[in-house]
């Protein structure tokens, strides 16, 4: 006698239930759920998100400042640049919760406008490194023979200046020579857009061997090989089939090179080749405290804590994404 069952969904083959119950994950996926199980990466995100936070919106939370030479209230930059002498070197308090510098400024206003610049040089810089490191590195894999010879050889005279040297000597050249420019509503100083230029076109050399290597391997896949036979131009193939499998190592690298733009950026600044007043900076902001490390160390300690929170953070995010990216994981 045949026994008939009551549920319906027993009577199905296990392997179609367990098909639809799993849905494979795509490479993006995969890559996010190892991100987010790199917990020093997380807390590098939510680092950055406050501290993205607070110059991007602490200008026009806090833009209120009275500004007692001036007898008025100032808003927006002003209120970084402001200066009182009667309010010189004055320890943290309720009127000043950073404390202020050597002209009577406002330490918390300059951090948060500071904080922008030292940000807006990261990302711009970093976005230069990128298009000039990739562009050298997918045309000389891609086409070989001499072309991969001359941009190899120029890349590797690149490599043997050092980096921050040819910064602070062509900071030294161009600095001053650019007038100030008006930005979103703010005045910048014209050294800005010369660091911005100098740390990019210093830094794209490790950037364009990683991607070089990485699209050697690539062109001799059978989907490239594909391509040429069906006639697809060359700068098609580059764009739709050499870059977007180039992103992974693109994308770590230029996570790194936000956290050495803001640096080198330090650097010149604190040797006063970089970014120069009235603009202010994180970097410029320790080159005025240096005199006072043991009198004054509220000038140096939160524009230096600053620093030290963002390039640590995007170095846990960038060894995150390094790890999200292996394909071995």
């Amino acid at each position: 006698m045949t026994t008939l069952t009551a549920d319906p969904a027993a009577a199905l083959d296990p392997a179609p239930v367990a098909e639809l119950r799993f849905r494979p994950r795509s490479p993006s996926e995969l890559a996010w759920r190892r991100f987010r199980k790199h917990r020093m990466a997380m807390v590098g995100v939510g680092t950055l998100l406050l501290l993205a936070l607070y110059a991007g919106l602490g200008g026009s939370l806090w833009s209120r400042g009275y500004c007692a030479p001036l007898k008025a209230t100032v808003q927006g930059e002003a209120w970084a640049n402001c200066n009182d002498t009667s309010q010189k070197l004055q320890r943290p308090s309720a009127a000043h919760i950073f404390g202020t510098d050597v002209i009577g400024r406002d330490i918390f206003a300059r951090t948060i406008y500071g904080g922008q610049i030292s940000l807006l040089i990261g990302l711009t810089a970093t976005l230069v490194e990128v298009l000039l490191g990739t562009l050298v590195g997918v045309v000389a894999a891609y086409y070989g023979g001499w072309v991969d010879n001359l941009l190899m050889r120029f890349t590797e005279a690149m490599l043997t200046i050092p980096s921050l040297f040819l910064l602070i000597v062509m900071a030294k050249f161009f600095g001053g020579k650019l007038p100030t420019l008006n930005l979103l509503g703010r005045e910048l100083s014209g050294s800005v857009l010369v660091i911005i230029v100098i740390i990019g076109i210093t830094s794209w050399m490790y950037l364009a061997r990683i991607v070089r290597a990485n699209v050697l391997s690539l062109r001799e896949m059978d989907y490239v090989a594909a391509a040429r036979a069906l006639g697809v131009s060359n700068a098609r193939i580059i764009v739709t089939h050499l870059l977007p499998n180039t992103f992974a190592p693109i994308i770590v690298s230029s996570s790194l090179g936000v956290a050495s733009a803001i640096l080198s950026e330090t650097y010149v600044s604190f040797f006063g080749l970089g970014v120069q007043v009235p603009t202010a900076s994180w970097g410029n902001m320790l080159e005025s405290a240096y005199k006072y490390l043991a009198t004054a160390p509220w000038l140096w300690f939160f524009p230096g804590m600053f620093i030290l929170l963002t390039v640590l953070s995007i170095n846990f995010v960038g060894d995150g994404l390094q790890d999200a990216f292996d394909p071995r994981g």
